[in-house]
């Protein structure tokens, strides 16, 4: 258990794969989608595609190439691109429907109930690149009991630009040093450390599934490394 001294005040959760399980909401989505219109394909492989493509496209947006977007955007534009790939026939209204589906993921099944604890002692809230209608209507589909909605869209930046952690502390009104991101990833843990914030590894051994590959190893440079959020909890006092 951290002292009081060491401890932070609020506690920032990245989202997806941290906090919701995207990999096995996205396949129930889609297969359901299909289902409705007769057409089969590798949902696994669909779900994982779409989500690859969340990255390069990010990052186009980084880099200027393409002007800001909101997640909505670059997830639909991912979409449209699948579809062609994997031969697919939807309307315009299902395209919508099926987008959105990354606003009802669902969360892992130790989430409500850690996050519930962690609430009794810290502030709690996303720092997430999903846009905040996504964040919000994510938020009551679940019933996740946030303080606070930071998105990225706020700042105009995604992570890991240091515009949006920074950001973030600074609407709490906090130095970044009384601030922790909660991440399943260590690249977003080294950019929020390189910011002044205080980190905590959590391990989500399924988001790419059961095959996935993840480095499930302690991350030594965060304050604290959990298995989920109900151990989170109870290392940080909770």
């Amino acid at each position: 258990m951290l002292t009081d001294a060491r401890a932070p005040i609020a506690l920032l959760f990245d989202v997806f794969g941290t906090v919701v399980d995207w990999r096995g909401s996205i396949i129930r989505e889609a297969r359901r989608a299909g289902r409705r219109k007769g057409q089969s394909t590798d949902w696994e492989a669909f779900a994982d595609a779409w989500r690859a493509g969340y990255r390069p496209a990010m990052d186009r947006v980084r880099r200027g190439e393409l002007p800001w977007v909101k997640l909505d955007h670059l997830h639909r534009m991912i979409l449209d691109e699948l579809i062609e790939r994997f031969g697919l026939r939807f309307s315009e209204r299902e395209k919508r429907e099926l987008n959105a589906a990354w606003h009802r993921l669902s969360p892992w099944p130790d989430v409500v109930r850690g996050l519930e604890r962690l609430k009794r002692r810290y502030c709690i809230g996303t720092l997430s690149n999903g846009n905040v209608a996504l964040l919000v209507d994510m938020a009551r589909h679940e019933r996740l009991p946030w303080d606070c909605v930071f998105s990225a869209e706020l700042f105009r930046r995604y992570k890991p630009d240091s515009e949006v952690y920074l950001g973030a502390a600074e609407l709490l009104g906090l130095p970044p040093r009384d601030v922790m991101l909660v991440a399943a990833h260590k690249d977003d843990l080294a950019a929020a450390r390189r910011c002044g914030l205080k980190t905590a590894f959590v391990r989500r051994p399924l988001e790419h599934g059961p095959a996935g590959r993840l480095d499930l190893s302690d991350d030594p440079r965060s304050m604290v490394n959990a298995d989920d959020f109900i151990d989170l909890a109870r290392k940080l006092g909770a």
